[in-house]
């Protein structure tokens, strides 16, 4: 047994539980050896984790660096953009583990200032690689941040869904994925840019425009729960501070949630509810399909910019950080959105008639809400000091910055971006 066969090991055996425990009992007995044989090789978990983070920047600097000085050659901005989301996405495609790694152990965990550096050192500067012209850095989000978080979603999909969980892809999966991968952020849904040209944009906000929360006896209990994760973080947000901040005894929080779960899980269920029936009653507003889907992501942009405590849970569950046990995403809930007369929602003749499995349509709108928490989550504070990064681990409190930072500031204007970046992808934005 050698280093090498024990990093290889802990990125398989640590990551199928999202690096949420690192336990070496775990990892030798996936070796086939004691525990007191790993720590011949290193002295404790953090050695190890070192190493993995040696190793997995050695590996993806390595599989990338050809196609980054071909993309530094290149001069069309969107040309040279699409070297890099496809070499990258292949990387990540072929490596299930080294992805979940770099989620969570790398840009999760790590400062981004500690990334460039490990990348600079190995010869692949992401300064460089990243130097778009100065009007695409003037506006947010920009098209590297779209391009990143749709190439992190699409490949999440594709391990979930493109292959079996044990399963290497084989290459006709991988140049399927990474045709798919590439196409989405080149083109979006596909919509036609002179009907996005003739959409009034100020005019439909002040139609979607209004309350966005009716405070009722259920609602003050979410909400309670909503602000002990605000507070400690999901990890460690207990019943005694659900019950301190919502009048109620411990024992008496057991008649509305049978665990820890399950009271997660119902505060994501139900506000997801609300976002979506939000979203639903505003795109009534148009009858214009074009004009409906900007119609649902600035309703839901509204109602998590009016919740920020909500908008902290929904990213740890997006990011799959949470575990929601038995219960289900809830498909159903799409239905408003995939009822917007889109080419790009339309059941194909293979989709299931179950209203509980998920279709093509609905991986679409779950990549639109993926791109709005992010748009939120990502955003500069006002004040400076970079975007705000709520990645914060067992132990840790929730950042004061994020805390005292309001989301109403973050302008409309981001979700214009946003919306044309969904609709036409990078060829929409003018280079």
């Amino acid at each position: 047994m050698t280093n090498a066969d024990i990093i290889k090991a802990a990125f398989k055996v640590w990551g199928r539980e999202l690096y949420q425990t690192i336990s070496l009992t775990d990892l030798a007995r996936e070796l086939g050896v004691s525990k007191p044989a790993l720590y011949r090789h290193f002295k404790d978990k953090q050695a190890l984790l070192d190493a993995m983070y040696t190793s997995y920047f050695d590996d993806y600097t390595a599989f990338i660096k050809a196609d980054y000085e071909r993309a530094l050659t290149v001069t069309n901005q969107n040309e040279k953009h699409y070297i890099m989301v496809r070499r990258i996405a292949e990387y990540y495609i072929r490596n299930k583990d080294a992805f979940i790694f770099s989620l969570i152990q790398v840009y999760g965990s790590r400062e981004m200032g500690a990334v460039v550096e490990q990348m600079t050192v190995r010869g692949v500067d992401i300064r460089k690689m990243i130097q778009f012209e100065e009007k695409d850095f003037a506006v947010y989000p920009s098209r590297l941040q779209l391009s990143v978080v749709s190439l992190t979603f699409w490949i999440a999909h594709f391990h979930r869904y493109g292959h079996k969980p044990d399963e290497i892809p084989s290459e006709a999966q991988v140049q399927q994925a990474l045709a798919s991968v590439e196409e989405r952020i080149a083109y979006g849904l596909g919509l036609a840019g002179d009907r996005l040209a003739a959409i009034d944009y100020g005019d439909l906000e002040r139609r979607s425009a209004g309350t966005v929360y009716e405070n009722t006896r259920e609602n003050d209990l979410l909400r309670a729960v909503a602000g002990a994760v605000a507070e400690a973080g999901p990890w460690n947000a207990s019943m005694e501070m659900v019950a301190r901040r919502s009048g109620l005894s411990k024992s008496g929080l057991y008649a509305h949630f049978k665990s820890k779960q399950d009271m997660l899980a119902q505060l994501f269920l139900a506000e997801f509810g609300r976002i979506i029936n939000y979203a639903e009653l505003n795109i009534k507003a148009s009858s214009v399909p074009e004009e409906q889907l900007y119609l649902a992501i600035i309703s839901i942009a509204d109602y998590l910019r009016s919740r920020p405590e909500i908008l902290v849970t929904l990213d740890w569950i997006r990011t799959r950080r949470l575990d929601l046990g038995h219960y289900a995403f809830p498909v159903h809930l799409f239905r408003s959105i995939k009822n917007i007369k889109l080419e790009a929602f339309k059941e194909g003749p293979n989709d299931s008639a179950d209203a509980e499995v998920e279709t093509p349509a609905d991986w679409i709108v779950q990549w639109i809400l993926f791109l709005i928490v992010n748009t939120l989550i990502r955003c500069p504070h006002p004040a400076g000091g970079g975007p705000r990064m709520p990645h914060f681990r067992a132990g840790e409190k929730y950042p004061e910055p994020l805390r005292s930072f309001v989301f109403t500031e973050i302008s409309n204007d981001s979700f214009r971006i946003l919306f044309r970046f969904i609709a036409t992808g990078l060829k929409g934005f003018d280079i």
